[in-house]
């Protein structure tokens, strides 16, 4: 185990700072051109792949109980994340619109450069911010969402996802044999029309109607109006084209991860629309080192799920008699998917023997490969 004392040193903290190297290669993108602006999707899809064979695992747990103050050079980054995206972001858009070197292709590869940090990183760094008790930090996840347009992403995390995953009730769950190209289209409008739901519900439990202020799709909207309208005031309509191009990347790069992260993984039904708890086996799990410090340990997903107001630094690694493990990181993983055949001859047979592991009883696997079973109760 790391010792707080460890863990609190800022030299322990400094490979998660990794996804600060990609603000100046994105610039450096922007003020080059050409060939350039292939080097931000390299360095998260390609680069990291290789250091992760590098690296290899790190199956190393922190304290669990470690306190925030030890915690402070990791909760430092992800709060300083979301004013340097706001002005890379706008800033390149200022840029493009007043450059004359970049073509219209440059433009397009910059932008979507831009859009996988700001999946890659910039929702990640949301989905940590979210699930904190401070206001603050919720407020700059919410910022950090707006600016790819999909703000309703902490709705139906924390009040959908979290809840149900692993049950028909959870459009984040991909279905066995289900491709990414099925899922995706999927899952768009159901998690939109999910989170928009559980709001309203949650809103109608207090005897509230849907329109009440306190619904955060108020705030979502707002802020979503105002990023698309500074958008527009920076760089006019090729600015906000631009702007809608790296919202549409940085939002596949999410679902993208979201199909990998519990693709095939079903909670065993139990009779009248009810489900066993959560365990750790009801999410991928990968220990890749270098791709963890990328993602700030989100590949340690099925602890995440386990205790999911852990800080990024403390979740735990869970061995394959605990969880299922993935072969390979997200930079991999996320490619394979793109692949329907490369992904199940992978991940099929993965799915195939982590049902013969833990369920050996469930002999007709129909309801849960095509999301038949009853819904969960609300």
């Amino acid at each position: 185990m790391i010792a707080t004392g460890t863990l609190a040193r800022w030299q322990s903290a400094s490979p998660f700072w990794v996804s600060l190297l990609l603000i100046p290669l994105i610039w450096f993108s922007a003020f080059t051109g050409g060939w350039a602006v292939l080097l931000v999707p390299a360095a998260t899809w390609w680069a990291f792949a290789v250091l992760d064979r590098i690296t290899g695992l790190n199956t190393q747990n922190a304290d669990p109980d470690a306190s925030d103050n030890a915690l402070r050079w990791y909760i430092l980054l992800t709060k300083l994340w979301t004013p340097i995206q706001f002005l890379t972001l706008f800033g390149l858009i200022w840029y493009a619109a007043h450059s004359n070197h970049l073509s219209t292709i440059d433009k397009i590869g910059l932008f979507f450069g831009m859009g996988v940090i700001s999946g890659t990183i910039g929702i990640n760094y949301s989905h940590e911010l979210m699930h904190q008790k401070s206001r603050w930090e919720r407020w700059l996840g919410d910022i950090l969402l707006a600016m790819v347009l999909y703000s309703h992403f902490r709705s139906e995390h924390l009040l959908v996802h979290h809840r149900h995953v692993g049950t028909p009730r959870d459009p984040v769950t991909a279905r066995y044999n289900e491709g990414f190209h099925r899922f995706y289209p999927r899952v768009l409008w159901q998690c939109l029309i999910s989170a928009f739901n559980a709001e309203r519900d949650k809103l109608a439990r207090k005897d509230r109607p849907w329109t009440d202020r306190s619904n955060p799709f108020w705030r979502y909207w707002v802020l979503q109006g105002t990023m698309l309208a500074l958008a527009a005031l920076i760089g006019g309509w090729s600015g906000l084209a631009l702007f809608l191009l790296q919202a549409g990347v940085a939002i596949w790069q999410l679902e993208l991860v979201n199909y990998v992260e519990h693709y095939g993984l079903t909670r065993k039904h139990m009779g009248d629309g009810r489900y066993e708890h959560v365990l750790p086996r009801h999410s991928w799990n990968a220990s890749q080192k270098a791709s963890n410090w990328l993602l700030i340990n989100l590949q340690r997903h099925s602890d995440h799920h386990y205790k999911p107001n852990r800080r990024f630094p403390l979740l735990q690694h869970h061995a394959p008699d605990a969880a299922p493990q993935l072969p390979y990181g997200y930079p991999v993983m996320t490619v394979a998917a793109m692949i329907p055949p490369l992904w199940r001859r992978v991940m099929n047979p993965r799915v195939r023997e982590w049902r013969h592991r833990y369920y050996p009883e469930i002999t007709d696997w129909h309801p849960y490969n095509k999301a038949l079973n009853p819904n969960p109760e609300a």
